[in-house]
């Protein structure tokens, strides 16, 4: 199955380096009910990867607070996360799937097929498990935190008023 907008997120049951650096499964349908936002990195000890994961580890609080849930994932090894947890990552607060087998990363369109590691792809999927949005940067940029979190607010809003969400949108801002 393919990662399409406007339908079903591919589901998955991997094996997580959760909070604390113990190990864990973790299925997409464990989290129906809530939003999620599923995010891929490359590689483990890299440079951009870090800053990426601790910036969503600082707000995964507020992504809690609007009813978002927040899941990592690379082709690392579960045993290369808790390595990283425990030799600079420090411990984060929402799971990190070892997609190894890489077949995750090819369900959701990112692997870089000549490196054999992910893309930086950011997915947002609604309660019912639907894939609403995706945004794929390549190796070498990191993406914002931020803009996650305005998205995950703005399609929110989409959805509970059947709305549109114009250009520049904040919280507090006119819909269509």
């Amino acid at each position: 199955m393919r990662a399409t907008i406007g339908k079903d997120a591919p589901d998955f049951n991997l094996q997580a380096t959760v909070k604390g650096g113990d190990f864990s499964n973790v299925k997409l349908s464990d989290y129906k009910g809530k939003w999620v936002v599923l995010f891929f990195y490359p590689l483990d000890f890299t440079f951009v990867c870090p800053t990426e994961i601790k910036e969503f580890n600082k707000h995964y609080e507020e992504f809690q607070k609007i009813g978002a849930e927040i899941i990592g994932a690379s082709v690392d090894s579960v045993f290369s996360h808790k390595a990283w947890y425990e030799n600079g990552l420090g411990d984060i607060k929402f799971p990190i799937l070892s997609d190894i087998k890489k077949t995750l990363s090819q369900d959701y369109g990112v692997l870089n097929e000549d490196m054999g590691v992910a893309f930086r792809g950011t997915f947002l999927i609604d309660p019912d498990g639907v894939l609403r949005s995706v945004t794929i940067n390549d190796l070498n940029v990191g993406r914002s935190v931020k803009e996650t979190y305005r998205l995950v607010q703005a399609f929110q809003i989409a959805r509970e008023t059947e709305g549109n969400i114009p250009c520049e949108w904040n919280p507090g801002d006119d819909t269509l």
